[in-house]
C-alpha cells in the first residue's frame, strides 16, 4: 500500500499517524535482534517504517535484506531510502526492481551526503546529480507504482548558504513527489512557519516532522554540530547539569519529544516520524506519552503480523504451531503456488516446502545459550528452563525468541467464546466481528509419559492431539491440524535440539542428555474443540 494512502485514511478518520525510522546493522547478530525489534514495535502501531541506505550503497544489501524482511516477513508497510551518491543507472535499477518483486511500494529519494572519505558531494558518472533527477528517473522508469517521498530541511540544508535558492529547489523536488519527510530539528517553531511557508509557495503534499529523541548527550553533541542544528537555548541549559547522567538524559530526551510533539499537534500537524536510532525505549515511551493509541484492526488485521508480500495478500490461515517462527515460516512457504480456497500452509501444493535448503538455526551464539539456558546435566533441569520460561522468568528458548502474546495474556489457555472482535486482549480484524479461540498446547513429551497422557485424553470427545517423534513415528487422532505442515515444523524443532546440543562438548553431560531426548521424545500437539468449555486445557496433565 503507498504511505500516502495511508495518511489519506488517518486524516480522513481525524487520527494521528506516526512512522518510525532504522538503519541496517553491521553484524549478522544486530539485524536479527533489529527484526526482533521491529516486530515488537510493530504493536505499536506505525503507519509505516523505513530503512536508511549507505552512501554509495554501502548497506545496499543489508539494506535491501532490512526492507524484505520488515514487509514480507513481519508486515510491516515499508519505505526504502534510495541515495544518488556512488550509485550508477544500473544499481538504482537493481535495487528498484528487488524492491518491486517483494512489494515494497514507497521509496524516500535523497540526493545522499558525500561519500566516505570525501568533504564534498560530487556526482557519480553515469548518475544523478540530485533528488530531482532520481525522482524523475524513477518515474520515467515506473509510472506511478512507487509513491515517492523527499527530505525538507526547515532550517535550510546545511551545503547551501543561499536559503531562498535552497528552499525554491526543494519545492521544485516535493512538487513532483508524493510526501516529504524532514531533517530532525529541535525549535517546533521552525518547523510550523517553514511548513506555512511551503504551503503559500503551492505544495500540498503531506509533511511529516523528522523527530530525533536524545539518546546520550555526546551522540546530541556531534549530531546538532554536525547538522548545524539550532537549539532552543532553554533545552542546552536543562542537559548541562545532567549530562553524565546517561538514564537522566534519555528520561529529559523522552520529555522533551512530547512537549515537541504536542506543540505541533496544536499547531495542526496529525503525523509524526521518529529517527528511533534502532533503540526502542525512548521511542515507546514517547508515543505512550503523547496517548498514541493505533485503531486495533490495524495493529491485529489478523491473529498473527500479516505479510505484506504481494505473493502472500490472500494469506488467511497459518498453523500455529510456527508461530514463534515467523521467518522461517515465511522462507519455508514463499514459493508454494497452490492455495486451495485460499488457505496457505496447505500441504497439498505441489511446492511444499522441504527442510533442505532451508536455513535452521539458533537465535542465540554458543556463548549466549549458554548464558541464557546454562548447562543442563540433569531431566528436571531441562524441564524447568521450560517451567521458567512460562512463568516470565527466562527471555527465551531454542523454540521461541518470546513468549507469544497470547500466552502471556492467558496463562490458563481457556477458550475464547466470541469475544468482540475490538476486545483488547483478544480482539483482532475489522470492528463489529467477532472471536472464537479454542485451546491449544503444544510441548514436548517422554514416551513413557505419551502413553498415560493418550488414555487420558482418550476419555475427552473434544480432544484432538498429534504426536511425532524425529523418526517420524506418527500418533493421531483427528484433528484440525494440518499434518504435513506439522511435519515440517517437527524438522525444525528437532534440528534445534541438535543444536543446541552441539553448543556444549561432544561427549559432556549437557550434550549426552540433550541428544537422548532428540532422538526418543515426542513432539505433541493437544486441541480442545469445545469453544463452550471454560476449564483450561491444562487440567488433563493434572
Amino acid at each position: 500500500m503507498k504511505i500516502t494512502e495511508k495518511i489519506e485514511k488517518a486524516l480522513a478518520e481525524d487520527r494521528c499517524f506516526w512512522s518510525f525510522e532504522y538503519f541496517p546493522p553491521r553484524t549478522e547478530t544486530g539485524a536479527i535482534n533489529l527484526f526482533d525489534r521491529m516486530e515488537r514495535m510493530y504493536s505499536l502501531g506505525p503507519e509505516f517504517i523505513d530503512v536508511t541506505w549507505g552512501a554509495g550503497g554501502s548497506t545496499s544489501e543489508a539494506t535491501l535484506q532490512c526492507v524484505t524482511t520488515a514487509q514480507v516477513a513481519i508486515g510491516l508497510e515499508t519505505s526504502m531510502h534510495l541515495t544518488c551518491t556512488n550509485m550508477p543507472k544500473s544499481k538504482i535499477d537493481d535495487a528498484l526492481k528487488q524492491c518491486k518483486e517483494v512489494g515494497i511500494m514507497n521509496i524516500l529519494a535523497l540526493r545522499g551526503d558525500p561519500a566516505h572519505g570525501q568533504a564534498t558531494w560530487t556526482a557519480t558518472e553515469g548518475g544523478f546529480a540530485n533528488a530531482i533527477d532520481l525522482v524523475k528517473y524513477i518515474r520515467e522508469q515506473y509510472g506511478d507504482y512507487f509513491c515517492i517521498g523527499v527530505a525538507g530541511y526547515p532550517e535550510g540544508h546545511i551545503e547551501n548558504p543561499n536559503k531562498e535558492a535552497d528552499f525554491n529547489h526543494f519545492i521544485e523536488k516535493a512538487k513532483l513527489a508524493d510526501y516529504c519527510v524532514t531533517q530532525l530539528f529541535y525549535e517546533p517553531e521552525l518547523y510550523i512557519k517553514w511548513v506555512e511557508k511551503v504551503r503559500a509557495a503551492g505544495c500540498t503534499i503531506p509533511i511529516l516532522p523528522g523527530i530525533m529523541p536524545i539518546q546520550a548527550y555526546a551522540g546530541f553533541q556531534r549530531l546538532i554540530g554536525r547538522e548545524k542544528t539550532y537549539v532552543p537555548p532553554e533545552v542546552l541549559a536543562a542537559l548541562e547539569p545532567i549530562k553524565d547522567d546517561d538514564k537522566a538524559v534519555k528520561e529529559y530526551g523522552v520529555k522533551l519529544a512530547i512537549e515537541m510533539c504536542n506543540k505541533l499537534r496544536a499547531a495542526g500537524q496529525k503525523g509524526f516520524h521518529f529517527y528511533t536510532m534502532n533503540l526502542e525505549k525512548s521511542v515507546r515511551l514517547i508515543v505512550e506519552g503523547l496517548g498514541f493509541v493505533a485503531p486495533l484492526e490495524n495493529v491485529k488485521p489478523l491473529p498473527w503480523n500479516p505479510s505484506l508480500s504481494k505473493k502472500r495478500k490472500l494469506e488467511s490461515v497459518r498453523p500455529i504451531f510456527w508461530r514463534n517462527r515467523t521467518r522461517s515460516y515465511i522462507a519455508r512457504t514463499e514459493a508454494w503456488d497452490d492455495f486451495p480456497n485460499g488457505r496457505w500452509g496447505d500441504s497439498r501444493s505441489p511446492a511444499f516446502g522441504e527442510l533442505d535448503g532451508h536455513s535452521t538455526h539458533l537465535k542465540a551464539t554458543g556463548e549466549e545459550a549458554i548464558k541464557t539456558w546454562g548447562t543442563p546435566k540433569t531431566l528436571p533441569e531441562i524441564c524447568n528452563l521450560f517451567a521458567e520460561f512460562c512463568k516470565g522468568n527466562l527471555s527465551s528458548l531454542p523454540w521461541c525468541d518470546t513468549m507469544a502474546p497470547e500466552s502471556l495474556q492467558s496463562k490458563r489457555n481457556s477458550p475464547v467464546d466470541g469475544v468482540d472482535s475490538s476486545d483488547i486482549r483478544y480482539g483482532w480484524g475489522p470492528k463489529n466481528g467477532f472471536v472464537y479461540q479454542k485451546s491449544y498446547v503444544e510441548f514436548f513429551v517422554s514416551p513413557e509419559a505419551l502413553d498415560t497422557l493418550i488414555k487420558k485424553l482418550s476419555k475427552n470427545p473434544y480432544i484432538t492431539y498429534y504426536a511425532v517423534n524425529k523418526q517420524g513415528q506418527e500418533i493421531v487422532q483427528p484433528t484440525i491440524v494440518d499434518g504435513d505442515s506439522f511435519m515440517a515444523w517437527k524438522d525444525e524443532a528437532y534440528e534445534l535440539w541438535a543444536q543446541w546440543g552441539r553448543v556444549y562438548e561432544k561427549g559432556s553431560e549437557s550434550a549426552t542428555l540433550i541428544e537422548g531426548i532428540t532422538e526418543s521424545w515426542f513432539l505433541m500437539n493437544v486441541v480442545n474443540n469445545n469453544y463452550r468449555d471454560g476449564s483450561a486445557i491444562f487440567e488433563i496433565f493434572d
